[in-house]
């Protein structure tokens, strides 16, 4: 009998950006949609938009720019929603949960609307938001303490369909540990054939979960053997330590709120062409201090956020870490998918 596994979703329903008022009906509709194909029934759709129009019409009045992620959570169970913006900030940041504050009073009546709401603010550099809804049933998947930012290289103007993103990523518990993933399909300028790969793979990782990571990692070979092949990461943090194996470029990093305490990326090789030597197929430990969190990002990210703080700091937890860490406009000048992946350990069940 298979490990129990929580549901998990690969990329993000939609990327939108904020720069005007235009496309704060864009975001209406969009998250509307999304949430209907995460599964949330009754008013929960109707809330989910309620939210995305407010945050992006609070980016568009607020901020010089920003832009909203629109997600399945990272471990299934509902819908996410991420709302980051280059502005003023809030130097009042209480009161900005408090309906009827002049500057940012749609915050208020977000946060009681979603089942879980999260802001960090830096005044004068900008403001990150999440707010997640809950399948009934399911409200303590949105206190899952994971976060998922994946972003296709060919965003457009308003929003990007995420069928075409080469990048996917994944976090799985089954009841003994929390598993995180990364995959990076790879090829510049095939984006449909990266993105073949790349969704390829998660089949592979669910049916592997409860295996050790090199199990994990070179079961995906076989089948990726006819496409352009992938880079993988992953990374199965403990409470005082963490596993991580990866073949290419998807790095790993423990991140606590003041500094990175370690980095290491993948071994040479393509998973479905070229797998690194059995010799150096084994997971690396990393130590995980108290507090830090486990992260996978793709090479689509600047490696600059392992050297410079964020600009948010101290740096927030994992599910605004993918945020603070994934660019944002006008960044998005980027010529490859970028993803992020962040997690601390599961609830371990006997």
């Amino acid at each position: 009998m298979g490990p129990s596994v929580t549901l998990t979703c690969s990329v993000p329903a939609a990327y939108i950006r904020i720069d005007h008022y235009g496309p704060v009906r864009v975001a209406s509709e969009v998250t509307r949609a999304s949430a209907q194909e995460c599964g949330l029934t009754g008013a929960l759709p109707h809330q989910a938009a309620v939210i995305a129009s407010e945050l992006a019409r609070n980016i568009a009045k607020h901020a010089t720019y920003g832009a909203l992620s629109i997600h399945p959570l990272p471990l299934g169970g509902g819908l996410e929603i991420l709302a980051a913006d280059h502005g003023p900030g809030s130097p009042e940041l209480e009161r900005c949960r408090t309906d009827g504050f002049t500057t940012t009073s749609t915050l208020g009546a977000v946060s009681r609307v979603a089942a879980t709401f999260t802001i960090e603010t830096r005044p004068g550099t900008g403001t990150l938001v999440r707010a997640r809804l809950a399948l009934p049933g399911r409200r303590q998947a949105a206190h899952q303490d994971t976060g998922l930012v994946s972003l296709p290289a060919d965003i457009g103007t308003h929003c990007a369909d995420a069928a075409a993103d080469a990048n996917a990523a994944a976090v799985l518990d089954t009841g003994t540990a929390r598993t995180a993933d990364v995959i990076d399909g790879l090829g510049h300028g095939h984006g449909h054939e990266a993105a073949e790969a790349a969704q390829a793979a998660p089949r592979s990782f669910r049916d592997t979960a409860e295996q050790p990571l090199p199990h994990i990692l070179t079961a995906p070979h076989r089948a990726l053997r006819h496409t352009r092949g992938t880079a993988v990461g992953i990374a199965r943090p403990h409470a005082e330590r963490a596993e991580c194996s990866g073949t290419g470029d998807v790095r790993t990093g423990t991140l606590s709120p003041h500094h990175v305490h370690r980095r290491v990326t993948g071994r040479p090789g393509i998973v479905g062409r070229r797998t690194p030597a059995p010799h150096t197929r084994h997971a690396r430990q990393l130590l995980r201090p108290a507090g830090t969190a486990v992260v996978l990002p793709a090479d689509g990210i600047d490696p600059q956020w392992s050297h410079t703080p964020t600009d948010f700091p101290p740096r927030p937890a994992p599910p605004l870490l993918a945020a603070a860490i994934a660019p944002t406009p006008p960044a998005l000048r980027f010529q490859d998918d970028a993803t992020v992946s962040t997690a601390r350990p599961g609830q371990v069940t006997s």
